[in-house]
């Protein structure tokens, strides 16, 4: 892969830096509210990963949920305050629970996956819920994360963790975009159209859609994890439905043409239910759902698709 055949790697180290200097500029609510779409654009990543396979997860938040929980965990009760060690924690938890997992999702297909998807997120939620030592609903708070054995206090502490979500989207986008136009990347593609074919080709349609599973999990655990490093709290509505709506809100919103697509729909969606909220505090789902009425009306690839056609025509 060479940077002049793949500008998508150009295009994110230019966000990435322009991030990282526009963090130091943006008022602290604006700096806030990128942060939190980036790490909410890993869980997207994960939905979209498994969308261009042609499977759709109303469950996703079970992963984010995880990846949010077990970091905020291990400084709650453990005492680990370093957040690379925090977020392994739950990029580990993620990756473990969805190998056990996997080996039933990647049976199913269409609504049956997603069904079987949400069910999971909800009996977390429900656990979650009742476990009393957790916080129960209320959920419980997470000490102020370390860096390598730094404490940065105030405006430095958050412009670190700022800084901290804005590299590891980098990472994952790219590691991502190399892994989609990989060999085990296009068979994802391929097992869309017509799995039976892929049969015929001599590869595994479980063994690849396992493998998706498995990553789109991690992934979605690192974003929980920033997330809860970001927030201070996690609650069970990480695991929650509407949680996991949300993201596959975004990847529709979006479009699964690229892994740049995430990114502007979850920022996008930010955006648009700050000001809503602000500007119309009790009918702002409606906007958010006139918003897709009318993506889906004149926009059915989602937003990528415009930026995909402008560019195959230049």
């Amino acid at each position: 892969m060479t940077l002049g055949r793949n500008p998508t790697v150009l295009v994110l180290a230019a966000a990435a830096v322009g991030l990282l200097g526009l963090g130091l500029l943006m008022p602290d609510w604006l700096r806030f509210l990128v942060q939190i779409s980036l790490a909410n654009s890993l869980a997207v990543l994960g939905v979209m990963l498994q969308m261009r396979a042609g499977l759709v997860s109303f469950g996703q938040g079970l992963y984010y949920c995880i990846g949010g929980y077990a970091a905020g965990m291990s400084g709650h009760l453990l005492g680990v305050s370093d957040a690379f060690a925090l977020l392994l924690l739950g990029l580990v938890a993620s990756i473990l629970v969805a190998m056990a997992l996997g080996l039933l999702m990647s049976r199913y297909r269409e609504i049956f996956f997603a069904m079987l998807s949400l069910a999971f997120s909800m009996i977390l939620y429900g656990l979650l819920v009742r476990a009393e030592a957790l916080g129960s609903t209320d959920g419980f708070n997470v000490p102020p994360a370390t860096f390598l054995g730094i404490a940065f206090k105030g405006g430095e502490h958050r412009y670190a963790t700022y800084a901290l979500t804005c590299a590891l989207a980098f990472v994952v986008a790219l590691a991502l975009n190399r892994y989609l136009v990989s060999t085990l990347g296009y068979l994802g593609d391929a097992i869309r159209e017509n799995e039976i074919r892929v049969e015929y080709l001599g590869a595994s349609v479980r063994r690849t859609l396992y493998i998706k599973y498995v990553i789109a999990a991690g992934v979605s655990g690192l974003g929980g994890g920033l997330v809860a490093i970001a927030v201070g709290h996690v609650d069970p509505d990480l695991a929650y439905w509407t949680t996991s709506g949300e993201f596959v809100f975004v990847a529709l919103l979006s479009g699964t043409g690229n892994v740049l697509a995430p990114f502007v729909g979850s920022l996008l969606l930010e955006f648009i239910r700050t000001f809503a909220f602000a500007y119309a505090p009790y009918t702002w789902q409606m906007i958010l759902g006139g918003t897709m009425l009318l993506l889906i009306l004149f926009l059915p690839g989602g937003l990528w698709s415009v930026i995909g056609a402008r560019a195959e025509r230049s």
